[in-house]
């Protein structure tokens, strides 16, 4: 009788123990730290979605591209955070070059179409933006308009053109510029910018001083003009879009990307939701959403309010080689940051 007991008793005590291993399982559900420069409304999508799908919680923590990269790299290793999320791929480039992402998974890699990603497979792209020069119509005729990005330096452009040094969007540009038309030629292009380019603070905010008719023209990113005209138009009503072409540094496309730091505490998870969101579902929602922006997964074509990809005629870039560091030197030599 005494033996039965203690058999009991054992087992009762197993369970127990079991209970209390299970316990702190269940109570410590996997939740990613997402560090996002994306536009905050299609992360959320985004995440929402991948959550939903999988149980996989998320928590974003949201700034800009120059903020978080350089946050990351001070971090070091320390860092919290199992995800980075850009809207430009100079950020990225900057963590990577600090020897702080893990490489990617083959299948992952598989899906996002070979120009829109480095070949190292450390990170990927996971939507692209067109830069594009909106102008007022009724100032200026197609034949008026710069025929270059580089254009814009000259005398004739002094007070007539607006940009937004000091986001990430216009610095990716001029990491660009760098890569193509070399150190010197940049520093004389910026240096000019400083005394012909009337500056603001956003991509938005410089497109409706544009329509205002504070400036005749300025260099953003396709979406801020097409989101603007496919809600109200009260932005843009007065302006049209220049695409650059010919290879020109006007028509340079940053690729938004997403990487896996590798010092994730959850690899496995953070690798799941980066194929997630370059994959064909995160795709999808890029393709139907609003943002406006470009998808990168192999196959997919764009939203039908985008001029489609192969005639914008963009130049061809290593986008691992875009040096935002270089660039912030550059830009700060020439007084624009």
């Amino acid at each position: 009788m005494h033996n039965r007991r203690h058999f009991f008793v054992s087992i009762a005590s197993a369970l127990v123990l079991c209970q209390m291993l299970a316990a702190p399982a269940s109570a410590q559900q996997t939740t990613l730290v997402v560090y996002n420069a994306q536009h905050p409304s299609l992360t959320q999508g985004w995440v929402d979605a991948f959550t939903k799908e999988t149980g996989i919680a998320v928590t974003l923590r949201n700034g800009n591209d120059t903020q978080l990269g350089n946050q990351i790299v001070q971090e070091g290793e320390r860092t919290p955070a199992d995800v980075f999320l850009t809207e430009n791929s100079p950020s990225m480039v900057l963590v990577d070059n600090a020897g702080l992402l893990a490489p990617l998974s083959p299948e992952t890699l598989a899906g996002v179409e070979p120009q829109f990603r480095p070949s190292h497979g450390r990170w990927t792209g996971v939507a692209a933006r067109a830069t594009i020069f909106v102008y007022d119509k009724r100032k200026l005729t197609q034949d008026a308009l710069p025929k270059s990005l580089m254009d814009l330096a000259g005398a004739g452009w002094k007070g007539r053109w607006a940009a937004s040094p000091s986001g990430g969007d216009f610095q990716a540009i001029v990491g660009a510029m760098l890569e193509l038309k070399g150190e010197d030629a940049t520093l004389t292009w910026l240096k000019a910018m400083k005394q012909n380019a009337v500056i603001y603070r956003g991509n938005s905010v410089a497109m409706k001083a544009v329509n205002a008719g504070e400036a005749d023209g300025a260099i953003i990113y396709h979406y801020y003009w097409i989101g603007d005209q496919a809600r109200t138009g009260e932005n843009s009503g007065n302006l049209a879009v220049h695409y650059f072409g010919n290879q020109d540094p006007g028509a340079f496309v940053s690729i938004s990307t997403a990487g896996v730091l590798k010092t994730s505490k959850q690899p496995a998870a953070a690798q799941a939701l980066v194929k997630w969101i370059a994959g064909r579902k995160g795709q999808d929602f890029v393709l139907t959403g609003s943002a406006y922006v470009y998808p990168v997964g192999e196959g997919i074509t764009a939203n039908e309010r985008l001029k489609p990809m192969v005639d914008l005629q963009a130049p061809k870039i290593d986008p691992a080689k875009l040096d935002s560091r270089k660039v912030s030197e550059l830009m700060i030599a020439a007084g624009l940051l």
